[in-house]
């Protein structure tokens, strides 16, 4: 078999000092932000002072003399972090009693499967082994939910205080030139990026070596217990991405149908009374939900990985640092991204608009390049040359090579998902260019020509998530297709610190609408945010494949742990599962959508009440009623979150009590085939939509300024097709990653109980 180059001693220093440096990066990147000063915030430089403001802050030509601006733009930014702060609270709140009864659910179950019985059992996979009691294994499941479950809550909230941050700091550098404006937006979204990944890993490893005092040589029991982990995470997430999906769309399609279409203003223009609604959606629906989701992915893909893990070559001979090769692979990631950041921060300065999506691709292709060398040395030095893994009932012989091409085919297929998503959302490219054309002859054309580009658009990442599935698995079996998910989020640092750029650039330009600064300074934040949409969208098809391969590797685990042996489509009990399960997906994206168009009726209802019965709104004289579409959109999305999530955290839990594992594992396929396909549809289609409406308003290109200005007939086709994609794109897309994810990541920490309890109906006849 060989021996691993690394000491388990090397191993467990290696981890927590990769993690250590991550969070030390993201804490010096927060101290560079913070050296631009807003409001009441002690100027850093002690220079020449202007107002107790530093004068080089403020540029003349701006018509800017006075900290006046400033002031103004802190006053924004308090009631944006105010009411995104205020929403997570009142959120998670109620997701925290459901987290403890999930809790208490996860421990009866589990632990009745031996009746609560503290004796040894004999080992699943080697009969001549004792491991520890089922009562042992819903104890640590249990703790492990809560873990990922807090993990989950902490990284989005702490993304979200940051995302908030920085939103009037990226507008205030915004004078100086959209260089300046681009770095404290990037370094901002990089101190998320670097938290989640490094805090995620860091707390699993910590995990990992606690556990492993009680287990001791149970190395099945003690993985088994760490899926928890992967389900707390991925339950916070879901009512994350649910619930701050529902929040920023209700504001955001309020804000635009009564004020850009009916009223036609500009968009975060002052005078609409849901502005900074839509502002604070950004940050607890693209920035905390997000955060959350790709932290249930990196959980989720780890779980599933130690899992088969654990019941191969490396569990049975006690093989600790090959054992834990996944957690290697993110921290090799961490470092590698550090190094990829300082390429847009510090190597290279942006100096002008087209400058700015160029810097954020090069982030993709030079870490997708690094960490293709971190995976070779890490596989090197970590994994004996040649080893077995479990692959249902038979042992399949690996060489070290072998699943660095694993790793390393799930992490181009990621690049590959994100260029081709590019290419489908840009407004650089002709798919874009042609919905925005089809805007001449009114919004039902839009309307086709979105849905069909968001149909076509599934076409290649399916096949590179198939290629992906097809190579890792012919190599390595389920493990392959788990580390091929953790390749492809091995850059997590990097694909978050662009997810949040965008959110922070949109709300920099609403800030700059909103306190009355130049029409230059929001055409450089304009410009960031029409980058930051093009780059959301990449993360959104980087979110969604590892959602697949993650998916499918949970579904390996949950057959091997169910003790199915073969999944047998043409057998009614998996038929009428794979039925249900492919239905699914469309259920979920029903109930989302129409929540969403539920809470952006009220919106727009209150909306038009304030411009038709407050004096002087619409004349600039009258101050609007913010706080009263704050609280719509809050008790709306706490409202309308719990029916979409109580049906993924439901499903599995009914079909496997009810039907069995078997009727089980068709349902999980269902979902996961039908899922992945609706989602990379929504998403794009909801992306295409949104920059053919920015395609028309930035008049660019000669094409484009034929279709006419801001508030012509076609702009205004235009801005309802991004409306009816804000859901899609924001809400439905993202949340059914987390569906396909979460159901099968929940089926495998039940499935001892649904295969000794469960199929109570067919055992009735």
């Amino acid at each position: 078999m060989g021996v691993t180059i690394l000491t388990d001693l090397g191993m467990e220093i290696l981890i927590p000092i990769c993690a250590v440096i991550g969070i030390a990066f993201s804490l010096f990147q927060w101290h560079l932000v913070s050296k631009v000063t807003v409001g009441t915030d002690k100027p850093h430089s002690s220079g020449d002072d202007k107002n107790g403001y530093a004068e080089s802050l403020i540029e003349e030509e701006e018509g800017i003399n006075d900290h006046n601006v400033v002031q103004k733009c802190a006053e924004i930014q308090n009631a944006i972090s105010e009411g995104a702060t205020s929403f997570l609270f009142t959120m998670y709140q109620y997701v925290g009693v459901f987290m403890v009864a999930f809790a208490i659910l996860i421990f009866v179950f589990l632990g009745s499967v031996e009746g609560f019985s503290t004796k040894d059992q004999p080992c699943t996979y080697d009969s001549t082994k004792t491991c520890k009691p089922a009562l042992a294994t819903a104890v640590f499941s249990t703790i492990s939910f809560l873990l990922g479950a807090v993990t989950s809550v902490v990284s989005g909230f702490l993304g979200m205080k940051i995302a908030t941050y920085a939103n009037a700091r990226t507008t205030l550098e915004a004078r100086k030139g959209v260089g300046k404006a681009f770095i404290v937006a990037f370094r901002s979204g990089a101190v998320m990026g670097f938290l989640l990944a490094a805090n995620g890993l860091l707390v699993l490893f910590i995990t990992i070596l606690l556990f492993k005092m009680y287990y001791g040589d149970d190395w099945e029991g003690l993985f088994e217990a760490i899926t928890g982990y992967g389900l707390g995470g991925s339950s916070m997430a879901l009512f994350g991405r649910v619930g701050g999906g529902i929040y920023t769309k209700a504001a955001d399609v309020g804000a635009d149908l009564v004020g850009k279409v009916e009223r036609n203003i500009p968009e975060d223009d002052p005078r609409n009374p849901a502005v900074i609604a839509d502002n604070v959606g950004d940050n607890v629906g693209d920035i905390a939900g997000m955060g959350s989701d790709l932290f249930g992915s990196y959980a989720e893909s780890s779980c599933a990985a130690l899992v088969v893990a654990s019941i191969s070559s490396f569990g049975v001979n006690h093989e600790l640092t090959a054992m834990l090769y996944p957690l290697l692979i993110s921290s090799v990631g961490i470092l590698v991204c550090l190094l990829t950041t300082l390429f847009a921060t510090d190597f290279f300065e942006v100096k002008a608009v087209k400058e700015i999506e160029p810097a954020l691709k090069k982030q993709l292709i030079i870490s997708t390049a690094l960490m293709t060398i971190g995976i070779a040395f890490v596989s090197w030095i970590a994994l004996p040359s040649t080893f077995t893994i479990f692959n249902f009932g038979v042992q399949k012989e690996v060489k070290n090579w072998q699943l660095f091409l694993c790793v390393g085919v799930g992490l181009w297929a990621g690049l590959i998902i994100g260029f081709v998503t590019e290419y489908y959302t840009s407004n650089a490219y002709s798919p874009v260019q042609d919905v925005a054309d089809s805007c001449r002859t009114g919004a039902a054309t839009n309307v086709i020509f979105g849905l069909a580009l968001g149909y076509k658009s599934v076409i290649i990442p399916i096949f590179a998530i198939a290629i992906s599935i097809f190579v890792s698995f012919s190599f390595a079996a389920m493990y392959g297709i788990a580390v091929a998910a953790l390749g492809m989020l091995s850059t997590i640092a990097t694909g978050l610190a662009i997810d949040a750029y965008g959110p922070i650039s949109d709300n920099a330009g609403g800030i700059a609408e909103m306190a009355g600064m130049s029409h230059r300074i929001r055409e450089r934040t304009d410009a960031l945010d029409a980058a930051g949409n093009t780059t959301a969208a990449i993360g959104k098809g980087f979110a969604i494949g590892s959602a697949a391969l993650v998916s499918l590797a949970l579904f390996g685990a949950f057959v091997s742990r169910a003790a199915i042996s073969t999944v047998d489509v043409l057998t009614p009990k998996v038929f009428i599962g794979l039925l249900v399960g492919a239905m699914l997906p469309y259920w979920f994206s029903a109930m989302t959508m129409k929540s969403v168009g539920s809470a952006a009726l009220k919106m727009v209802e209150e909306v038009r009440r304030q411009f038709n019965t407050i004096p002087g709104l619409m004349e600039g004289t009258a101050k609007p009623d913010y706080a009263t579409c704050v609280k719509i959109s809050t008790d709306a999305s706490i409202k309308e979150m719990i029916p979409p999530g109580a049906l993924v955290m439901l499903t599995p839990l009914i079909v496997g009590i009810l039907f069995g594992v078997e009727t089980l594992s068709g349902v999980l396929a269902g979902s996961l085939v039908s899922g992945v396909q609706i989602a990379i549809s929504a998403s794009n289609t909801g992306g295409a939509w949104d920059n053919a409406k920015k395609y028309i308003e930035a008049g660019a290109s000669e094409h484009a300024r034929t279709l006419g200005p801001k508030g012509s007939d076609a702009h205004k086709a235009a801005v309802i097709g991004d409306t009816v994609g804000d859901p899609l794109k924001d809400t439905s897309g993202p949340s059914l990653n987390i569906l396909i994810k979460l159901m099968a990541v929940e089926s495998l920490v039940f499935a001892p109980f649904f295969a000794t309890h469960g199929g109570l109906l067919f055992k009735l006849f």
